[in-house]
């Protein structure tokens, strides 16, 4: 990655370069319910004359050390058949490379894809992924750029929840029993019993603010915990990162707007406060964040919005 956040190759759309590409499966995605589509994605890749290998990873570091070699190799292009963890990984590899992303969405939670605009259908976006292929064309979109104290980063393309969902996300994780969505459910039960509102600092391109709050949620693109639009107004062009914040309001108030959360009105109710920013800087006691669904860092964090920072098949 470049030292300076410029987008790194000029307008909107780039030429894809011409290596091969590498299709990674995540087999246990969305609970192995998609096992005929990477083969299915590979032929039809392959029907674009390009070469195109197939590897299926079994852990998030495999995913990694797989993408990194493909980028040092020179990739075209990696064709991921999985969900927003998949994606995530992924990124780690592809942020400021000149290795292009084609996200087909095969897993539980599919809001990467959702939030740069590829069809939700599986077949249609493996067809939108395999046309820009042929055409040899890629989109320049933001990635945002999340930095701990001691300066390691990590990249994440949808959102970074550092409040309740957070919280849960932790809680649902430490449990043993049950499995499946329930734990979920449990989890959120258990932190609405224990709710209450944390202390945040948080620094909008150099401005300090100060608030307490049940809810916080910082968004490169609009959707996370499959498909509830928490950053209505952010796009993954525009330079910049969308922050919604929920005051300290009660459990049943935060029942009330959550359903909001599907069709991105809760941002009207007079506890919710909408930010924009190039770069923020979250602080707060006991909170580790979750970025694209994924468990990342405990805050204070600081997050950028880098411009063309991926270039997107699709």
């Amino acid at each position: 990655m470049t030292d300076t956040d410029t987008p790194l190759d000029g307008p909107t759309a780039a030429p894809l370069g011409e290596g091969a590409v590498v299709v990674l499966v995540n087999p246990t995605a969305a609970h192995g319910r998609h096992r005929g589509l990477p083969e299915q994605v590979a032929q039809r890749l392959a029907a674009t004359g390009r070469a195109v290998r197939t590897i299926e990873t079994g852990t998030a570091a495999q995913a990694r050390t797989v993408c990194e070699q493909a980028v040092a190799e020179g990739a075209a292009a990696i064709v991921t058949v999985g969900g927003d963890g998949t994606v995530h990984g992924v990124l780690q590899a592809v942020a400021g490379s000149a290795t292009a992303l084609g996200p087909v969405p095969g897993g539980t939670g599919n809001d990467f894809a959702l939030g740069v605009g590829l069809p939700a259908d599986t077949a249609q976006a493996l067809e939108t992924i395999a046309v820009a292929l042929t055409r040899g064309r890629v989109r320049r979109l933001d990635l945002a750029r999340m930095t701990r104290p001691d300066g390691v980063v990590r990249w994440f393309g949808t959102v970074l929840a550092a409040g309740f969902d957070a919280i849960v996300n932790d809680r649902a994780n430490r449990m043993r029993l049950p499995r499946g969505p329930r734990r979920y459910d449990i989890a959120v039960l258990i932190e609405l019993a224990r709710l209450r509102p944390r202390h945040y600092t948080v620094h909008l391109d150099g401005v300090r603010h100060e608030f307490d709050a049940v809810l916080l949620a910082l968004g490169n693109t609009a959707y996370y915990g499959g498909g509830m639009r928490i950053c209505p107004s952010a796009e993954p062009d525009d330079g910049l990162l969308d922050l919604v914040v929920a005051g300290p309001v009660r459990r049943t108030t935060l029942v009330r707007i959550k359903p909001q959360v599907y069709r991105g009105t809760h941002v009207s109710h007079p506890q919710v406060r909408s930010y924009r920013a190039r770069t923020v800087e979250i602080a707060a006691e006991g909170i580790t964040g979750y970025a694209d669904g994924e468990r990342t860092e405990p805050l204070p964090v600081t997050v950028t919005a880098v411009p063309g920072a991926l270039r997107l098949l699709g």
